[in-house]
């Protein structure tokens, strides 16, 4: 049965899309199945893995209010061992046709659960707030990834998490436990990010990844290209960074970066790209 992973945060801007985008990507290069659930109406994790959102038929959106199965909505992208339930635009209107129903908040849970024993692992990109989408998403997953950026407001924003966490592991999902918090857009040299990582480590002292995720221009660029970040450069110092995150949460020794090789269809992608510039 596939472990099922919510990335959650209700700030904005903080590396969400980006931790699944990358991270899914490389545990399918380790050879795992992985399916990515976009539960954001901006769907960068949709766009991430160049899917035009114009020819989506089923989207998470579908999946929420019942119109159609997880089956249904699923799509193969072009990466190793990764799938997709893509978003579109329309899911900001779920929250209100999902409002008044007696299982609002396990409308993706009985969907998930239709499909896990098909992956090793399923990653739910939630929306940056605490809205009914996100509980959908806390609810169906095992464990819970926080991105979190260096900053004091982020250490009030987790304040705020943490309650929702044990609201809803009072409530709906007991089971619920934090994967880890990762610390994004890091950069040692600066007084708040150590301050901010002690604050943080003080609270939630075994609840923090070793592996933390620097700026880079690299995994800034990447999404433009429709691709995650080690097939749009394999040396980038945000290739390392996803696959030391994926190796500590696969419990793997990273040994070296990961050598893996464009696509004929990815280098294409980037040629056609950088012509249209």
């Amino acid at each position: 049965m596939g472990k099922v992973i919510a990335v959650a945060n209700q700030k904005g801007g903080v590396g969400k899309s980006t931790t699944v985008i990358n991270l899914a990507a490389f545990i399918g290069s380790r050879g795992r199945k992985v399916l990515c659930i976009d539960l954001d109406a901006q769907g960068n994790v949709t766009s991430g893995y160049g899917i035009r959102k114009k020819t989506v038929q089923y989207s998470s959106y579908d999946l929420l209010i019942g119109r159609a199965g997880i089956g249904e909505a699923v799509i193969a992208t072009e990466f190793e061992n990764v799938s997709i339930v893509p978003s579109t635009s329309a899911l900001a209107g779920a929250e209100i046709e999902i409002a008044d129903l007696d299982d609002r908040l396990k409308r993706l849970k009985m969907q998930i659960l239709m499909c896990r024993d098909s992956y090793d692992y399923i990653f739910i990109d939630c929306p940056p707030s605490l809205s009914l989408v996100t509980l959908n998403g806390l609810v169906a997953a095992d464990s819970l990834i926080i991105p979190l950026q260096c900053e004091f407001f982020s250490l009030e924003g987790l304040s705020q998490l943490d309650q929702i966490i044990k609201h809803v592991r009072s409530n709906e999902n007991p089971s619920l436990t934090i994967e880890g918090i990762l610390f994004t857009m890091f950069d040692p040299r600066l007084n708040v990010t150590n301050q901010v990582v002690n604050e943080v480590k003080k609270v939630f002292p075994d609840q923090v990844f070793e592996t933390t995720i620097p700026r880079n221009v690299r995994l800034s660029e990447a999404p433009s290209y429709g691709m995650p970040v080690m097939y749009y450069d394999k040396s980038s110092k945000g290739t390392e960074a996803y696959a030391r995150l994926g190796c500590e949460l696969l419990g793997e020794k990273y040994t070296e970066k990961p050598k893996k090789k464009l696509t004929d269809i990815l280098k294409s992608k980037k040629k056609n790209k950088s012509e249209r510039k």
